[in-house]
């Protein structure tokens, strides 16, 4: 049996640390699951188990183990930067600014109120403790990532002010703030509906008005006769330099023969168009061509087909629809185009992206013939892009590697293997298709990589932390951050949820994604989900998401790098 004794307790057999990194990772994904009042800690319950395994005396090679954390933490924060990538400079405009300021907010008071607290209660002369505080305010706002940069920063830090001491594990800290930082979360947001005497049916009233009062900038498909004498005669282009608005013809029934408009095509009174356009800009259009009818295209002489075709080459990657002159070269008109399962208006200068799925009206021959210069391969995008991935990690590290000088600072600042990927990969999500860099990769894909790499952290770190943290909790001042990470959790939420009402006007639901979105915290926006059968708590999330990830991130990274240098 000295075969099985070797697997269980050697450090240094590499079977030993996958077997051991396995059960971990199994068994707390398998309790994660469990809900407790349909609350459940997910995939952070790796953690937990990785800690109870150390605590028991299973770890592994300490070299190999912070490999693996790290390696670990760079999949997840790069696949993360290319989710949040494309929407983060987005997330700025009109409509946004103020959810955003609200989220900063919340970001703003949580490192305050974790400094005052760092300051009135614990003893400011270890040095151990202002790190442990960190992590307790990552485990209070629920962010892994800022819990990862923290660590990562840390290590950078004592290899270089104190080379041989032993890193503090602020993973303790983490664990003791994680639970009851979920929870709080959730309290707090409910808090906030009795402080200032919300009605949940006045809310949904409320987004029901301005749904109706504010038309959105999506596809919107009519048909329309032109009864207008003064464009008799004049081209497509030329109603459309008249009129000062996008929209596109697809098809046009002219004495009784359907045909694709190009730019060129000369319109008469009594004309039936298909006409696709922004939703915002669908009365003007009428009110300029004519009146809306119905029409029965499948019942006319040209038989026409409508299909969504996949985007698969590389060289269409940052090209602008204008650039592929569809109608004039193919004779086939593109009404919209689907990214990521949202259908936007087919502008000409809407920029393409490998994955897109446009939508073209024309005859069956032509658009096979788009067909097969678009690409529409679904299988090319069943495959991640693994080359872009690991070139974008490899500029992120060593960009991250790049010493930044701050006075007052002793030591360089560097934004080290989290900050360097996650920065690389929003430039590179946001504006790769410009520089016609293929950077797509299906959600299913990011996903995969972005939790194998959580876990490979989480495991990790609690198995590294396990050995003392039943003392820290038991006989050090486990007790004091479970305390301290809850206030962190709800001071700054019920400062800024006020704010947010009284001041911005913010819809509850709104309101409720943008405190998810601003803690990166999934329970909370299933939790607002489960109030409301409207997507507003999902568009406040996302709208405050990217921003506040990046900050959670950049924040608990500089808190280490700067108070303990």
């Amino acid at each position: 049996m000295e075969w099985l004794e070797d697997l269980l307790n050697n450090p240094e057999s590499i079977a030993h640390i996958v077997l051991l990194y396995s059960a971990v990772i199994a068994v707390g994904i398998y309790l994660g699951k469990i809900k407790v009042f349909g609350i459940s800690l997910g995939v952070t319950f790796v953690l937990f188990a990785g800690i109870i395994a150390g605590h028991l005396g299973f770890t592994g090679n300490l070299k190999i183990l912070s490999f693996i954390q790290d390696f670990g933490l760079i999949l997840f924060v790069y696949c993360i930067g290319l989710q949040v990538g494309p929407s983060f400079f987005s997330s700025f405009k009109k409509g946004g600014i103020s959810m955003n300021i609200i989220a900063i907010g919340i970001i703003f008071f949580n490192v305050v109120v974790a400094m005052i607290l760092y300051y009135t209660l614990f003893d400011t002369h270890d040095p151990k403790n202002l790190p442990m505080m960190v992590g307790v305010l990552c485990g209070a706002i629920t962010n892994t990532p800022g819990l990862g940069a923290a660590s990562e920063a840390l290590g950078q830090v004592y290899s270089n002010l104190h080379p041989g001491e032993v890193i503090p594990q602020i993973a303790t800290g983490y664990a003791c703030a994680y639970p009851l930082g979920v929870i709080g979360i959730i309290a707090a947001t409910i808090a906030i509906r009795y402080i200032c005497r919300i009605k949940l049916e006045d809310e949904e009233a409320e987004l029901q008005r301005r749904e109706a009062e504010n038309p959105h900038l999506k596809p919107h498909l009519m048909h329309v006769v032109m009864n207008n004498d003064a464009l008799e005669g004049k081209t497509l282009l030329q109603v459309k330099e008249f009129l000062g608005r996008e929209f596109v013809c697809s098809r046009i029934l002219q004495n009784g023969h359907v045909s694709i408009p190009t730019r060129d095509t000369i319109f008469h009174k009594g004309d039936q168009l298909y006409i696709v356009c922004a939703e915002e800009d669908t009365e003007p259009i009428i009110a300029f061509i004519g009146s809306v009818i119905n029409v029965d295209w499948d019942k006319q002489d040209v038989p026409l087909v409508s299909r969504r075709i996949l985007i698969t080459q590389n060289h269409i990657n940052g090209k602008t629809l204008g650039q592929l002159h569809f109608s004039g070269m193919y004779g086939v008109n593109v009404t919209r185009v689907n990214r990521s399962g949202m259908d936007l208006f087919a502008n000409r200068h809407l920029v393409l992206q490998v994955g897109d799925r446009v939508m073209c009206v024309g005859p069956q021959d032509a658009v096979d013939r788009v067909a097969g210069m678009l690409g529409n391969s679904l299988k090319r995008l069943d495959h991640p892009n693994i080359l872009m991935i690991f070139v974008g990690i490899f500029i992120g590290i060593l960009f991250g590697s790049l010493p930044f000088a701050i006075p007052g600072i002793p030591t360089p600042v560097k934004l080290g293997l989290a900050g360097g990927p996650l920065i690389i990969a929003i430039l590179i999500g946001r504006f790769g298709s410009k520089i016609h860099l293929v950077t797509y990769t299906t959600m299913s894909a990011n996903l995969m990589l972005r939790e194998m790499g959580l876990v490979l952290f989480l495991a990790s770190v609690g198995i590294k932390a396990g050995a003392n943290f039943l003392q820290t909790i038991v006989n050090g001042d486990g007790l004091l951050y479970v305390g301290a990470g809850f206030l962190i959790t709800i001071i700054p939420i019920l400062i800024m949820g006020v704010v947010a009402r009284w001041h911005y006007k913010l819809n509850y639901f709104t309101l409720m994604g943008v405190i998810a979105g601003s803690t990166t915290d999934p329970p909370a926006l299933a939790f607002a989900n489960q109030t409301t059968n409207n997507d507003a708590p999902a568009v406040g999330y996302s709208t405050v998401y990217p921003l506040a990830m990046f900050l959670r991130i950049l924040t608990a990274q500089l808190l280490i790098l700067i108070l303990c240098s």
